[in-house]
């Protein structure tokens, strides 16, 4: 991949609000230009959203958060891909990744109440023929996600402008 597209995704990782001037004076490149390199990477789908880190915790909306290990039994000709695919499905999932170690697939699920959480493992994803087993561990704190911290003061990453 080219510097210059490199140079963009680690500032849209960084901040996805970043404004394309900013990118522009940034990399040193022509605006028009990082304007093409982003569509690009999007077109591409290399970009596939850009999503705020939100602390739900300071807002009112129920919640419950778990991070499921499930062992699978992968299908012939189709490996892990056909269960995965399955299970990203159902609404409550909002991620799958396909493990290395003494699980297969670790499934992170939401759902509004620790009772509705319960019923999607004991519904939806344990009576999946391939699925042989799962161990459900529930968030009780987020402390940091996307190298985003929760809990303390913020730090301020400006620079300070001194006369």
């Amino acid at each position: 991949m080219q510097p210059l597209k490199m140079q963009i995704l680690e500032i849209l990782s960084e901040d996805c609000r970043t404004p394309l001037e900013r990118i522009a004076v940034m990399t040193g490149a022509e605006l028009s230009q990082v304007a093409e390199e982003i569509e690009a990477l999007e077109r591409d789908r290399v970009i596939l959203q850009y999503s705020p880190v939100i602390n739900w915790d300071r807002t009112e909306k129920e919640r419950c958060e778990a991070m499921i290990e499930v062992k699978v039994t992968p299908q012939r000709d189709m490996g892990f891909d056909a269960i995965a695919g399955r299970i990203y499905r159902f609404d409550e999932v909002k991620s799958v990744y396909l493990m290395s170690g003494s699980y297969d697939l670790l499934v992170l699920v939401e759902a509004r109440t620790l009772k509705d959480l319960a019923l999607f493992v004991s519904e939806k994803l344990s009576p999946l023929e391939s699925v042989t087993g799962t161990s459900t561990s529930f968030v009780l704190k987020r402390y940091k996600q996307d190298g985003v911290i929760f809990v303390g003061e913020s730090v301020d990453k400006r620079m300070a402008v001194t006369p």
